[in-house]
């Protein structure tokens, strides 16, 4: 059997895929174009991809192809219902990087809330050894009492609701999908959460319900106090208008790490934005801790496994 990885570069990190080779033939390669990936699926078994978009245009030819191993939760880089119609099952690792992707989270808005870009410089350009008064703007709130609203309460959503919870935030969220998610928690239409939250976190996937669900309009609901953070899928806060608002100061600041296009396009507008420091990005590691990628190969591996005795096992197809 042969197994190829299409792109672990897009990974980020030295992940270790040894756990594959028990399984046949492995051919693993940093980053394979999309245009490009029909040369390599035309004698595969079993494809494992990151972020190839893979359709009817280069799996046409992939006659053999049985099992694509999605290296993640999300998977809107794969057309689902061709897979359907040609018999190529799917799965994906779902949950893997909950505390990962959590912990990030809140990386992401101490960064923000605290103003560590402003002060790290302050300290190390000896502004205050020189006694220049530090800008007054630069303060901050006490996240106890405050209100986290969460788009998307799945795994990664309610990790980080427990962690809100844990510094004493009020914690209510938005159901893209209409259903009731927890017993616990209060669910709100998202205009609503978006008016009392003081930081809002998305944890969403990427579908027709969540695409560009946080525009200006929607921006302009918020506190201007408040924080948004990104760590679902990008498209689901317009950049463009995201641009806009912290330029603007319609919002107290943001953290991304995920994006429309990535790597992110030397002209997204985000590069723009007036203050960087109301702007947090990191490029697409909030799944990245050691546990996480660990959990991540093992899944798969498991997934594979499953595959070939028949049985199911995180299938989407």
């Amino acid at each position: 059997m042969k197994l190829v990885f299409l792109d672990k570069k897009t990974l980020g990190f030295d992940t270790d895929t040894s756990g594959l080779d028990r399984f046949g033939t492995v051919e693993i390669y940093d980053w394979i174009t999309d245009m490009d990936a029909s040369r390599y699926l035309a004698d595969a078994d079993v494809v494992i991809t990151n972020q190839n978009k893979l359709n009817a245009a280069n799996l046409a030819c992939a006659d053999k192809l049985k099992l694509i191993c999605q290296t993640g939760t999300g998977y809107n880089n794969l057309d689902i219902e061709y897979c359907r119609k040609n018999g190529i099952a799917v799965t994906n690792v779902p949950g893997y990087a909950a505390v990962s992707v959590a912990q990030h989270t809140f990386a992401m808005l101490f960064y923000l809330l605290s103003h560590s870009s402003y002060y790290d410089a302050y300290m190390k350009e000896g502004r205050y050894s020189s006694g220049e008064v530090r800008d007054p703007s630069k303060d901050f709130f006490e996240l106890e009492g405050k209100t986290w609203g969460i788009i998307g309460l799945g795994d990664i959503g309610r990790k980080v609701a427990a962690y809100a919870q844990g510094f004493g935030c009020s914690v209510v969220y938005f159901s893209s999908s209409g259903e009731d998610r927890s017993n616990s928690l209060k669910r709100m239409e998202l205009d609503e959460l978006l008016n009392e939250a003081d930081i809002v976190s998305v944890h969403a996937p990427m579908n027709e319900r969540t695409r560009g669900l946080i525009g200006l309009k929607e921006m302009k609901m918020m506190k201007q106090s408040a924080y948004l953070l990104n760590l679902g899928r990008g498209g689901i806060i317009v950049e463009k208008d995201l641009a806009q608002a912290l330029s603007e100061r319609i919002i107290a600041g943001a953290g991304l790490d995920v994006f429309e296009e990535e790597p992110l396009s030397p002209d997204n507008p985000l590069l723009t934005v007036v203050d960087s420091g109301t702007l947090y990005m990191s490029p697409h590691i909030g799944y990245g801790s050691r546990e996480a990628r660990a959990r991540l190969m093992d899944t798969i591996c498991s997934n594979i496994e499953s595959f070939l005795k028949g049985e199911s096992r995180n299938r989407i197809v």
